[in-house]
């Protein structure tokens, strides 16, 4: 049997021991405190690393590192999901890498391996955590987008809710600050509901509006145009002076656009001319 393969064997039959030892040599250097069960957790994280390690070194590497892919964004995902900073991994991570340098490059040493398979194992540990990390990142940094992305979706479908008042009439309450993002969501999901609910007439109420821009309000009359093309009666309310003269600004003909001071207003008027 070869010096590495032998070494190989060592590490998979003691990857939990010495998972442990390296998880508790690198606490020593690192000035953290970490709750107990982010310990323990860390010594099954190590002990799977240092097994698919281990096979790198001998078996094949291409599937060995799909294999490694996908525990590190496993570990991406979890570390996002439970809203750690990817920041806090990449502190300590010079810290556990010399750590994992340490006790691997002895390890070959006790087994009288010479100072090229010592090294082609080094290069090796460094080829795998560089490939984790990556993987690791990226992995959080998508799950962290994915989470963020429903977050707004969530907010954005609570803060332009389609209330309906009168059979046939809803009033769209514009609550907070309307990005870009809300302003799509706007038009692309609460205009289609609009049509679903079979309203015939809407008022969009902008008092609830703190801040917008002119993108956005290029986006939010548009909105207007999309639903009087569907047949549905478009009142705007609440619009701001300084809106209103955005609006202009962008080139928005008011003309066609009904518009009344309150949602109350708005109403009456429709009494009115029913």
């Amino acid at each position: 049997m070869s010096p590495i393969v032998e070494v190989v064997n060592h590490l998979v039959e003691n990857k939990d021991r010495l998972s442990r030892e390296i998880v508790e040599h690198s606490l020593q250097q690192i000035d953290i405190k970490y709750p107990q069960h982010e310990i323990d957790r860390a010594f099954v994280d190590f002990s799977n690393f240092i097994k698919l390690f281990a096979q790198s070194l001998t078996d094949n590497k291409k599937e060995i590192n799909g294999e490694l892919r996908v525990w590190s964004r496993k570990l991406g995902e979890r570390d996002a999901s439970e809203g750690k900073k990817v920041a806090d991994s990449l502190e300590v991570y010079p810290t556990i890498r010399q750590s994992f340098i340490h006790f691997i490059s002895k390890i070959g040493l006790d087994h009288k391996l010479s100072m090229e398979e010592v090294l082609y194992i080094t290069k090796r540990l460094n080829y795998n955590f560089d490939l984790c990390l990556n993987e690791t990142v990226k992995a959080f940094d998508y799950f962290k987008e994915k989470i963020i992305r429903a977050t707004q979706e969530e907010v954005s479908e609570l803060s332009a809710p389609i209330v309906p008042i009168h059979n046939g009439v809803a009033v769209l309450p514009l609550i907070g600050v309307i990005d870009t993002y809300r302003a799509k969501y706007i038009l692309e999901r609460v205009v289609p509901r609009v049509a679903e609910l079979k309203i015939e007439c809407l008022i969009i109420d902008f008092s609830g509006i703190q801040t917008i821009d002119t993108m956005v309000t290029n986006h939010i009359f548009k909105i207007h145009d999309v639903l009087r093309l569907s047949g549905i009666q478009a009142i705007l309310t609440g619009i701001r002076p300084i809106l209103a003269q955005t609006a202009i600004r962008i080139g928005i003909d008011f003309s066609h656009i009904k518009t009344y001071a309150t949602v109350h207003q708005a109403l009456k008027s429709i009494n009115i001319e029913k």
